[in-house]
């Protein structure tokens, strides 16, 4: 979990703290008490809601197989149902002298309390699962850009007035002079008057841009230091970023 994620949950779990508080706490005379029923209470909340957003969805929600995630989450439901009612016991011998009258009319209601608990999983799920779908999607988006990048074979640009296909597997390095770029080749240079970020990001992963003049081809890196790369017949400095 990334460290400005953690924020998000503490105030996420203070909220939840904070309604379990009006909602069970409310009507109880002895605020230690509801203290102790709400405390109790939210180890089930959290236990199901990390389960069900950080195991049983991207195990199998996201890989597409919804019925084992289906027959898991009923388990799930029943396993939590079934901590409330352990909760509820507790609750009653210890904190109720065996009355339920001892108790809060909302802290007996089994129903309210089922209600509550998936309200604030399917909560959590929206806001927990929200950026690691969105990160997931920028991330396949990638994929298929590199994919497609990778399938096409080589780099389309226009010199002197043509369009030419220069062979990935050919391009040992591109260099940017002025207005134009030089694309050195294995057989030739080829100038061509495109901008290099713009070429940069019609390349595969498979080069790498290693100063604002420079992108080099990787596969023809012979070795390399912190501010130089060395090619098969130059070498080239790495910019500070």
């Amino acid at each position: 979990m990334r460290s400005e994620n953690w924020l998000t949950h503490v105030i996420y779990w203070g909220i939840v703290l904070l309604v379990l508080t009006v909602i069970f706490g409310r009507s109880w005379e002895n605020p230690l008490a509801a203290f102790f029923f709400i405390s109790m209470l939210l180890p089930v909340v959290l236990g199901t809601s990390y389960f069900f957003n950080y195991f049983l969805i991207p195990r199998f929600y996201f890989t597409k197989r919804y019925g084992r995630f289906v027959l898991y989450s009923f388990y799930t439901v029943v396993i939590s149902l079934y901590l409330e009612t352990i909760v509820l016991m507790f609750s009653f011998v210890y904190l109720a002298n065996f009355s339920f009258s001892n108790l809060a009319p909302n802290a007996g209601d089994t129903i309210l309390l089922a209600v509550v608990l998936f309200l604030l999983v399917f909560i959590g799920s929206f806001i927990f699962l929200a950026p690691r779908i969105k990160v997931q999607q920028e991330q396949l988006e990638h994929l298929l850009k590199e994919k497609e990048k990778s399938a096409k074979g080589f780099l389309e640009v226009m010199s002197n007035r043509k369009l030419t296909q220069i062979p990935y597997d050919d391009i040992i390095y591109i260099e940017s002079l002025a207005d134009y770029i030089q694309i050195h080749t294995e057989a030739e240079t080829i100038v061509s008057k495109e901008r290099i970020s713009k070429i940069a990001e019609r390349l595969p992963d498979t080069f790498l841009r290693i100063h604002r003049s420079f992108v080099v081809n990787k596969e023809k890196i012979k070795s390399y230091s912190y501010n130089e790369v060395e090619l098969q017949s130059v070498q080239l400095n790495i910019g500070r970023s």
